[in-house]
Parts: C-alpha cells; sequence; structure tokens
C-alpha cells in the first residue's frame, strides 16, 4: 500500500522542553518550532508600570527579583498570562505540542494551551508527553485510593476536537498497556517506546557479539511487571528475573529466575524513582556472579536528586557500580542534571517522536 505524502507540522513546546524539541525539528525540515509566550509585566511595588518584554514559556518561579524591580510571568492572582504567536498563521496547519508535566505546578499552564491550540482551525492536533506522570498510580488497592492515572487520562481525554478530529496523543513506555482504555474516543493514544534505542545502544557495546547481538548480555527484570511490559521486545536476549519478597517488615530482592554469571546484565524497567530497587537487583545479581551490571529505563524521574547516588564518585566505587545507565531525554530536568555524570548516558527519543508526527 502507498504510503500517504508527509505533512508539515508546526511544533510548539514549553521551555523545559527545548532542547528535545529543537533536536526533534533537526530531523526533519517538515517541522518547524513555533513558540508560546508569556506576557510579562514589570511591577515597583504594587504598581504596574506597563508591558515590559516577551519571554518564552518557562518554568522557573512566577517572580524573579532584579534588583528592586519585580518582573512577574502572571498576573497578580498567581495564574499564568499566555500568548500563542501568529495564532492566525496555523490555521489549516497540522499543529503538535511537545509537553513535560514534571511537577503539578506546571501542569495547568501547559493545559491551557494545549486546551486552545486544536480551536484555532488547525489541520490536526498531536500531544507529545513523553512521560505519562500518574502512570504508575493506576490501581486502586482499597476503597478510598485515588487513582490519578484515570484522573489525567480523563483530562486529557477532554482536548477539545480539531478540524482533523480526536487529537492524537503520543506517550512512551506508559506504566501499563491496560491505561489505554482510561482515555475516552476524544483521543487517540498511541503508545510508543523507548526500547529500540537500548537495543541499538548495546549492539555498539565491546561486549556485544555482533552475529547475534546478544551473547554476551543479559537482559534483567526488577519484578513480574517489567517482565510483562518488556519481554516480548528483547526476546532473543537471555534474561533473569528478579522478585521483591517480604522478610518480616522489609522487602527483599531475590533471584527468580535465570542465571547472571559471567555476563554483563543490564537491568531494564520504565521508570526510576529514588533507585533503591535498582540499587537491589545490582548487588543480587553482582552476588550471582555477573561480570557487571548496567541499567536501562526510559524515564529518569529521579525526585530530590535520587540520580546523586548512581554517580561515579571514584575508580575503587566505580568498580561496584552500574557499569552504564541509559536513561531517554523525556524528564528534560533530569537530563540538564546528569550531563556529563558516569554512568549516565541519554538516549534521545527525538528521532522517535519525529517518526510519530508523521503518523
Amino acid at each position: 500500500m502507498e504510503k500517504p505524502n508527509k505533512k508539515q507540522v508546526l511544533l510548539f513546546h514549553c521551555v523545559e522542553s527545548e532542547d528535545l524539541a529543537r533536536k526533534v525539528a533537526a530531523q526533519s525540515d517538515l517541522i518547524q518550532l513555533q513558540s508560546i509566550n508569556w506576557r510579562m509585566f514589570e511591577f515597583q511595588g504594587e504598581n504596574v508600570e506597563g508591558l515590559k518584554d516577551i519571554v518564552q514559556l518557562g518554568y522557573a518561579p512566577y517572580g524573579l527579583m532584579i534588583g528592586q524591580i519585580y518582573k512577574t510571568k502572571s498576573f497578580d492572582d498567581g495564574f499564568p498570562n499566555l500568548f500563542i504567536n501568529n495564532a492566525q498563521d496555523i490555521r489549516g496547519h497540522h499543529v503538535a505540542f511537545l509537553a513535560s508535566f514534571s511537577s503539578p505546578g506546571v501542569i495547568f499552564e501547559q493545559l491551557s494551551v494545549i486546551f486552545a491550540l486544536p480551536r484555532l482551525f488547525v489541520a490536526s492536533f498531536t500531544l507529545v508527553l513523553p512521560f505519562f506522570p500518574t502512570g504508575s498510580f493506576e490501581r486502586m488497592e482499597e476503597e478510598g485510593d485515588v487513582a490519578t492515572a484515570f484522573t489525567m487520562a480523563r483530562i486529557l481525554s477532554n482536548i477539545p476536537i480539531s478540524r482533523g478530529g480526536p487529537t492524537s496523543l503520543v506517550i512512551y513506555d506508559i506504566h501499563a498497556l491496560q491505561e489505554r482504555f482510561y482515555f475516552s474516543d476524544h483521543v487517540l493514544p498511541c503508545f510508543e517506546t523507548g526500547i529500540p534505542l537500548l537495543k541499538q545502544r548495546l549492539q555498539q557495546l565491546p561486549d556485544s557479539d555482533k552475529a547475534t547481538a546478544s551473547v554476551q548480555i543479559v537482559v534483567a527484570f526488577p519484578d513480574d511487571g517489567a517482565w510483562k511490559r518488556f519481554h516480548k521486545q528483547l526476546d532473543h536476549f537471555p534474561m533473569v528475573v528478579c522478585a521483591k519478597v517480604r522478610e518480616g517488615d522489609k522487602r527483599i530482592v531475590r533471584l527468580k529466575e535465570g542465571n547472571p554469571a559471567g555476563f554483563h546484565v543490564v537491568i531494564v524497567d520504565d521508570l526510576v524513582q529514588s533507585g533503591g530497587t535498582l540499587i537491589e537487583c545490582q548487588k543480587v545479581l553482582a552476588a550471582h556472579g555477573a561480570s557487571k551490571v548496567s541499567a536501562y529505563v526510559t524515564h529518569g524521574v529521579f525526585p530530590k536528586r535520587s540520580w546523586e547516588r548512581f554517580v561515579h564518585k571514584n575508580e575503587a566505587e566505580s568498580e561496584k557500580a552500574f557499569a552504564y545507565f541509559w536513561i531517554t531525554d523525556s524528564c528534560p530536568q533530569t537530563v540538564k542534571a546528569i550531563a556529563n555524570k558516569a554512568p549516565f548516558e541519554v538516549l534521545s527519543l527525538a528521532g522517535s517522536i519525529a517518526d510519530a508526527l508523521q503518523i
């Protein structure tokens, strides 16, 4: 079947995602970057002196002290003052927005833009949300639990329909595939994965056999959930599965199946928060003879700078630490924080996002 002609896409983005947006645009001449602006006012005490400047949508605190002049990117009540540049010029064009819901405080301002863009008579609208932040809160274990993954899905399901139909929603490695059914028919979820980036990187390792691409490497999963999520995409690698077992009040990581002895073992999961489970897995795998241990997660969330516990501090410590720790650029704040810090490497989603914008 003949493929349809590729489309020109106008890509808007939040400032937190600017680096990734520029990489996406560099993948194709058909993708053009656009901007959302804050109208920025200047205050001297309580008096507004007038419109002072235009700055791109960003996530620094609303106010910034510069000498005795107080600049604010919001109205007096704290809500954001937003402006879509050249709004009339985007009519009839295919439009996308690259979002980053890195904290509850930035979600409202981005949703304001996301809900506005489809109403500007655009040909189609695509929301790229590489990391779906509430994805791991998808279950109710007792009455009263709030499944915030469902809440976020319901909010996004109410994005206005554009001239081209429902919004396309691109998400990478959502925590549970069944979350697809949390969204209504007003949006079309497109679930992508960062695993091809990992497989490509593993092929480049010196201990990867080029003939089989897997002989010296074993893939490990920290629990059954990660195995269910990813094993079919990595089924040509030997596998190890760990499990958390309860011993008294503690949850201990044990080796459930597989043999890591003598291999470079790569732990694979969708996301990391504190990193405690990965560290316990690394200890167990090393104790069972793994020659070295690395890790891959699509989403390096790392709240409260928890990435610091993985950084190589000296040679002696490095020998016992992770050889590599791969993340994607789905969480831009983490990418900036871990730049040039071993063992971290960033595998960019830019090419995959550029392809997704042509779906």
